[in-house]
């Protein structure tokens, strides 16, 4: 798929389009309902590692749809889904299977490193 070019400021951003954007009042319901496993990317705007792994995730989503989905989750704009996860540092990534966290993944990884630690997923 081809990224969705969105202006913020005088800055130009690719913005993924594999990914799933949650909320506060999305989270549980994608979660729960998700019939692949789902890898929850917890992040922030300012967080240049995250900004560093986001390219990597779309690929993987876009590499391994149908058998492994991928979503964001901001830290800053739903600290309430943060605290309920533990989430301390970022970019943290959990994997959630059947609803339940099942793989924790802390700090930015390359696209090789995260594909073998998801292998057991995919």
């Amino acid at each position: 798929m081809t990224p969705v070019t969105i202006q913020e400021g005088s800055a130009t951003v690719a913005e993924p389009t594999n990914i799933t954007h949650l909320t506060t009042d999305t989270f549980d319901e994608e979660v729960a309902g998700s019939t692949e496993p789902l890898l929850v990317d917890f992040w922030a705007e300012w967080c240049g590692p995250c900004k560093m792994i986001a390219p990597i995730l779309d690929e993987i989503a876009g590499e391994h749809a149908g058998k492994i989905r991928i979503a964001k989750l901001n830290t800053d704009e739903h600290p309430d889904i943060a605290r309920r996860f533990d989430i301390l540092s970022i970019p943290t990534l959990i994997l959630f299977k059947d609803g339940e966290p099942e793989l924790r993944i802390r700090g930015a990884k390359g696209k090789g490193q995260l594909v073998q630690e998801l292998q057991a997923f995919l």
